[in-house]
């Protein structure tokens, strides 16, 4: 091996993903089971964490597809979105 292909292999290479454009943002997904939540009349906070804490989807109706459209995302992607939002609001 040369010492040119050792110092190709030495470098470390960026690793970008491209998102989807197709793909739902975990903001507007929070924000359409909100209001799916709003329109059922539960309280959607209350009903959001119980979802992300537990995991368990019947904390969010079948209403305008809101129980299928939250679990189109991980819940650590969702509790992401929250943290920044929240950490951009208050900086």
């Amino acid at each position: 091996m040369s010492s040119s292909d050792k110092n190709h292999l030495d470098m470390t290479v960026k690793f970008d993903v491209v998102p989807d454009p197709e793909e739902i943002s975990a903001k507007d997904i929070l924000l359409s089971v909100h209001d799916a939540l709003v329109e059922k009349e539960y309280h959607p906070i209350n009903q959001i964490v119980g979802y992300l804490l537990s995991g368990d989807p019947a904390y969010i109706p079948r209403h305008n597809n809101a129980r299928s459209l939250i679990r189109k995302k991980e819940r650590d992607e969702l509790i992401e979105e929250l943290v920044r939002f929240y950490l951009q609001q208050h900086r």
